[in-house]
């Protein structure tokens, strides 16, 4: 069957991160859905997993966190790679508990269903018939991949509504820390040396990419970070306002809109 493909401004138009995505999964389809930022794989209409360059791999998130050893993981495509049975060699060889297995594969798929579901002019492509190597471990329902992308996507307009800081790379403002910083986000400052962008300091941490934008959008509307080659925006630390605590306090949320409007002036 011929790759299906949608238009380059199909995407865009709708509030639906890929109306294509939607067809696929009412047709039962099973293939791989190329977009720009990234690739999902279907099967029976369902997304069983997904892979962008812009976030690390399953991977990497499980050696980088210790759930399994780099030799268990080549180990693993050696023997089954060709097969796409690779997850379900890990499990059956002991390297990897199952349910350990199927979280950091979960969070992986969501992870990159974010990245390539991002909205793009360039036409998306639909393969029919491949699949992935890693073989099926827990698919998830077309439905819960869009909703959770655009709540994703709400959630750092929420935060900080400039997204430079999620592509470019990213550097430290000379504002002082006025206030105590999460330690998973001192990790994030010290990585954020003008070379690095949320991408290479996701795949350096073995974090989820799409955590690290959320803290960086923190650490921007704090005034500490800003992306190389624009000119710093007033930010909080300005106006005495840096590092506001991460709280759903009514009194926070107003000092918020405050060095908004102070900002916007």
């Amino acid at each position: 069957m011929r790759p299906l493909t949608a238009g380059p401004d199909e995407d865009a138009r709708h509030t639906t991160p890929s109306p294509m995505l939607q067809r696929l999964a009412a047709e039962r389809a099973t293939g791989a859905l190329l977009r720009d930022r990234g690739t999902l794989y279907l099967a029976d209409g369902q997304v069983v997993h997904a892979e962008s360059p812009a976030t690390p791999g399953i991977d990497i998130l499980l050696t980088t966190g210790g759930a399994l050893r780099h030799e268990g993981w080549w180990d693993a495509v050696a023997q089954a790679g060709a097969g796409q049975r690779v997850a379900r060699y890990l499990v059956d060889s002991g390297h990897v508990p199952g349910g350990a297995l199927e979280l950091c594969h979960l969070g992986a798929l969501y992870d990159a269903a974010f990245f390539a579901l991002a909205p793009t002019r360039t036409p998306a492509r639909f393969r029919y018939g491949v699949s992935h190597w890693i073989g099926p471990v827990r698919p998830v329902a077309v439905d819960a991949v869009q909703r959770e992308t655009l709540r994703r996507r709400e959630l750092l307009d929420r935060i900080w509504p400039d997204a430079l800081t999620d592509t470019a790379p990213v550097t430290r403002t000379a504002y002082p820390l006025d206030a105590p910083v999460p330690p998973r986000q001192l990790r994030v400052l010290e990585l954020a040396d003008g070379v690095r962008t949320a991408s290479d300091i996701a795949r350096e941490l073995g974090r989820s990419a799409f955590h690290l934008l959320v803290d960086l959008r923190r650490l921007a509307a704090a005034g500490l970070v800003e992306a190389v080659g624009r000119e710093a925006a007033p930010g909080a630390a300005a106006h005495g306002l840096a590092a506001l605590p991460e709280t759903a306090d009514p009194d926070v949320a107003l000092l918020r809109r405050l060095r908004d409007a102070l900002e916007a002036l």
